[in-house]
């Protein structure tokens, strides 16, 4: 069935009108854009009133009336005919010498207008009668340039032909084969162009898995925004600061795809979301909003002081909001990436930033902390208006009506094996069960649908609290080609050495063979060192050993500027901290140490999502390295999953159980923390004094002795220690 994807319109009725007699009528694959694509002109750029992609017709403009006053309608169809077979040349895959292997057919519909029968069939012109019967006779007999042209449409091509070229030599190589996986991935799924096109009047979210492409969606958005709409205030926001780059990148190539000019970097900002005074470079949307209001401005320190460790940047928020009671309009529309790593404070400030209609888009990734939600519902989060109704509410999906929450259930960067297994260790489907709790369980949905939501199918069992539940990808979330590059490799491999120094020399090896032998670029690696704080100390020896074989390689963020992550000469090789390499992919991704991902009192929940992040950065294979026995028992838990066929197999945990869970696995507050910290100094001071001969067992309160042996013989039993 064809599928309609809303842009903005002036013509709603006849748009309506056009999609009814296409979805009815045509069940075939394919794509009627409403409002979209935007072409250039001599005058400037301007989207047409609707296209239709099929690969039985071809593309098929539409030119909509709404009247019956169809003008000269020849020179309309003229120019758009003009402009988009313009877009269209630029691409070889489309060309056969001078001869242009997809040109478009244009066609006037006019539903008011009565037919006299001379028209002029090189210029079609059609009313409700005959449209169908037109389209009918508009044939295409090349369909196998449906992906390309479509993908011309999409404005995709654009980034395929913004990396680097490959050279290749081996067709079996890594090399060749990454490139063939990219190249496969040419055009956007209906959930995607739906995503990019349809604007709401209002808040929109758009949730999906990491590598469901999100980002480039969120680009693509709001380079459409910005040429339907030029005279817009665009603001582009996210938390880490190396895709401030990759988000100037693709809203540069979309913009010159769409309209041959560069993006107005006055109407549109791409934007840091705290910032600071100084350049535009460092302005942030916080700032902005402080500085537009005339209220205090507080950078991380002040606001530390002010509100305590560990919510700076909410609290500063808050704080902001509160101090003003009614904001300066700043922006048209505010797009927000990575929205589950801020605080519902964040995005209220974006909504009070907005004029009406408050056009705010946030997309976030459903799992990214392996949570329910990572934020709360928009009825909670928005407020309520003087009448106690949620100043924001979804509206269930409506024909002719862009969506207002879109779920990206397809995910274009892992494999199926890759996906399942950062899932098993995130959630520890397969770790060793806790005496107490009787799982080994970690974190758990509320709502057993979501698993659903995101991709997976219930191949045994029930989604039910306390039933036995078996759970797999399935070829249409996690599409079959993606695991094409097992041919050359494993996608998956767990290593455990004997101690780093081994670990350093086994990946400095396997990188050089990567970039000599698999041909791979730098960029298509990544290092990743799960502890963001240990990074540059523990990415010290692998680089050294990579510059002693002439490998150049550097730390993302400290080498290089902040809202850099590959250099642009490609001719280095990025280590990075967890948080730096959110946002980011390779076709080789090397995670190291990954043993400290294990298990963490107080924190396991925390270091979990980190081995999770990490995997999930790899678009082929996945190297995972670590050392010891908590490496030993990561990687039993791998080889649980893969004996099972990459399925999640177990026992929906019951409410109760899930309370527990969370208590259990929960990280600890800041207090609790420096209990912890003040018990082991006791306990190491005791040791010592013990050790040294100072204090002698029988000095000891010999009851506090008895049950503090007791305590430590139930803890070693249950596996705590």
């Amino acid at each position: 069935m064809t599928t309609v994807v809303w842009g903005s319109t002036k013509k709603p009725v006849t748009s309506q009108r056009l999609a009814e007699a296409i979805e009815g009528n045509f069940p075939e694959e394919g794509m009627l854009y409403i409002g979209y694509p935007v072409l250039s002109a001599a005058d400037g750029a301007n989207s047409v009133d609707a296209l239709w992609v099929s690969p039985g017709h071809g593309l098929v403009i539409f030119h909509l009336v709404e009247g019956r006053d169809i003008g000269d309608y020849r020179d309309v169809q003229d120019e758009y005919a003009n402009n988009l077979e313009t877009r269209l040349r630029a691409h070889r895959s489309l060309m056969q010498g001078r001869t242009l292997l997809a040109p478009p057919s244009v066609v006037t519909f006019a539903p008011l207008v009565q037919l006299t029968g001379d028209e002029d069939p090189l210029y079609p012109l059609a009313n409700e009668g005959n449209i169908v019967a037109t389209l009918r006779g508009t044939v295409w007999d090349r369909p196998d340039l449906f992906p390309a042209a479509h993908s011309v449409i999409q404005a995709i091509s654009s980034i395929r032909q913004g990396r680097k070229r490959r050279t290749i030599t081996n067709q079996a190589s890594r090399g060749a084969v990454l490139k063939a996986l990219e190249d496969s991935i040419a055009n956007l799924d209906s959930r995607q162009s739906r995503a990019v096109i349809e604007t709401v009047e209002g808040v929109q979210r758009i949730r999906g898995l990491a590598g469901s492409g999100k980002t480039i969606i969120l680009a693509l958005k709001a380079a459409y925004l910005h040429a339907q709409h030029p005279d817009w205030r665009i603001a582009v926001t996210f938390n880490t600061r190396s895709l401030k780059g990759q988000f100037k990148k693709l809203i540069t190539d979309f913009v010159f795809e769409q309209t041959r000019d560069t993006p107005d970097w006055t109407k549109i900002q791409i934007l840091n979301a705290w910032g600071a005074p100084g350049n535009d470079e460092r302005t942030g949307v916080y700032y902005q909003f402080c500085r537009a209001n005339g209220i205090e401005f507080l950078d991380f320190m002040s606001a530390r002081r002010k509100f305590g460790n560990g919510q700076e940047f909410s609290a500063a928020c808050q704080h902001a909001l509160s101090s003003v009671s009614e904001p300066q309009k700043l922006y048209d529309v505010v797009l927000v990436d990575e929205a589950q790593d801020f605080g519902p404070e964040f995005l209220r400030l974006c909504y009070a930033a907005l004029g009406k209609p408050k056009r705010l888009v946030y997309a976030y990734d459903e799992l990214q902390s392996l949570t329910e939600s990572t934020l709360p519902p928009p009825e909670e989060m928005f407020g309520l208006d003087s009448e106690g109704r949620p100043l924001v509410m979804f509206a269930p999906p409506q024909s002719g009506q862009p969506s207002q929450d879109i779920i990206l259930e397809k995910c274009y960067r892992n494999s199926r094996p890759v996906l399942a297994t950062a899932h098993a260790l995130g959630f520890g489907i397969y770790r060793n069960p806790d005496v107490k709790s009787g799982t080994g369980l970690i974190q758990m949905f509320d709502r057993g649908e979501l698993w659903e939501d995101v991709g997976y199918s219930v191949v045994r069992g029930e989604l039910r609290d306390g039933a036995e539940v078996s759970l797999a990808r399935t070829p249409q979330s996690s599409p079959e080609f993606l695991e094409t590059p097992a041919a050359v490799d494993q996608l998956i491999e767990f290593h455990v050495f004997k101690d780093t120094v081994e670990q350093a020399q086994w990946m400095a090896e396997q990188i050089e063979k990567n970039l000599k032998e698999d041909e791979l670029n730098p960029s298509d690696i990544i290092v990743i060192n799960p502890d963001p704080l240990t990074t540059v100390k523990q990415a010290g020896a692998p680089r050294q050993l990579l510059f002693n074989k002439g490998i150049q390689s550097h730390v993302a963020g400290v080498d290089t500027d902040s809202d850099v992550f590959f250099k642009s000469e490609d001719d280095s090789v990025p280590f990075t901290g967890i948080f730096r390499a959110k946002g980011n992919e390779a076709g080789m991704v090397y995670i190291m140490n990954a043993d400290s991902c294990y298990y963490s009192f107080g924190g396991l929940q925390k270091i979990r999502n980190q081995i999770f992040t990490a995997i999930t950065r790899s678009k082929a294979w996945v190297k995972v390295l670590g050392v010891g026995p908590n490496m030993e028992r990561l990687k039993e838990e791998y080889e649980r999953v893969r004996d099972r066929d990459y399925r999640l197999d177990f026992i929906y945990p019951t409410e109760q159980t899930r309370r527990f869970l969370k208590v259990v696995n929960r990280d600890l507050t800041a207090a609790e923390k420096r209990s912890i910290k003040g018990a082991a100094l006791n306990v190491r001071e005791l040791a010592a004094e013990l050790e040294s001969g100072r204090l002698m067992i029988d000095d000891l309160p010999q009851d506090e002795l008895k049950r503090l042996r007791a305590l430590l013989d139930e803890k070693m039993s249950d596996g705590d220690a």
